[in-house]
């Protein structure tokens, strides 16, 4: 079963730009999961390709209602007290019942570290709330059961920078197969139900308003494409392989797209 869960969190000190990084809050994420499993813990460290969590970017509260877009990049450090949310989103049951202590023996007076910084845990989100499009959780039966079978209008909020490896090398476009085949490869593993990779045939770009940005790593830098794209399904597509395909979209909320979604990138919602 996917969740997307937000972790409302309030610094107690300034939190440096230069720990505001993918990979410090992959590291933040790690240190949280070592408290209740270790052994989870060090085996999703040793994890090296596909790993069954997505993390967002560090956001501060009232951002999220004006812009569709998330921050991925901060110049100033983060205030103390100043409220902020992050995203934790899991793919599958075993990970998030292993977490099931941390949600219910919440200490919001704990400090986490990031880097010099003490965050407290104040609030955890794991389902739908008018203020927080972000929070959310639905069985992969329930997401098919619930996905459309005649809409053919596909249309995504790339709201972190998404990048995808083709070939050798990383692109920041984000073409029909580089989207879908991101998504059906996360169902497929995931979901116990498998489509079939011919979906992607019936899909054509039909509306981008779309832009590149880079994402700063501690030894290089990653070209992201942020904005929106809709895609139309074209064709003689069944209602079936429609459903599918709606499935595919709806799931995005949870997997994320592209490379890097332990990291911050890739974030993605239909809209």
């Amino acid at each position: 079963m996917p969740h997307s869960l937000i972790l409302n969190l309030l610094p107690t000190s300034p939190i440096p730009p230069e720990y505001l990084t993918g990979r410090h809050l992959h590291a933040l994420f790690l240190t949280v999961v070592s408290s209740v499993d270790q052994s989870l813990g060090d085996r999703l460290h040793e994890q090296k390709t596909e790993k069954a969590f997505t993390l967002s970017p560090l956001q501060v509260s009232d951002r999220s209602q004006r812009d569709r877009t998330l921050k991925w990049e901060y110049k100033q450090p983060i205030p103390a007290v100043t409220p902020c949310w992050w995203r934790v989103s899991l793919l599958n049951d075993a990970l998030f019942s292993h977490l099931t202590p941390l949600w219910l023996n919440l200490n919001p007076s704990h400090p986490w570290h990031l880097g010099p910084a003490d965050l407290q845990i104040t609030s955890i989100l794991g389902t739908a709330q008018s203020t927080q499009p972000w929070a959310n959780f639905c069985s992969y039966t329930q997401l098919y059961e619930q996905a459309s079978d005649n809409i053919r209008q596909l249309t995504f909020s790339l709201c972190t920078p998404a990048t995808f490896r083709q070939g050798k090398y990383d692109s920041a476009l984000p073409t029909r197969e580089c989207v879908f085949q991101s998504l059906l490869h996360r169902w497929n593993r995931y979901s116990g139900m498998t489509f079939p990779e011919t979906l992607i045939d019936f899909l054509f770009p039909s509306f981008f308003d779309i832009r590149t940005e880079l994402v700063n790593y501690s030894d290089s830098k990653w070209a992201g494409c942020v904005g929106t794209i809709g895609y139309r399904i074209l064709g003689d597509a069944d209602a079936v392989a429609i459903k599918q395909l709606n499935t595919l979209a709806d799931f995005a909320l949870y997997s994320g797209i592209g490379r890097k979604t332990p990291m911050g990138m890739g974030m993605v919602r239909r809209t």
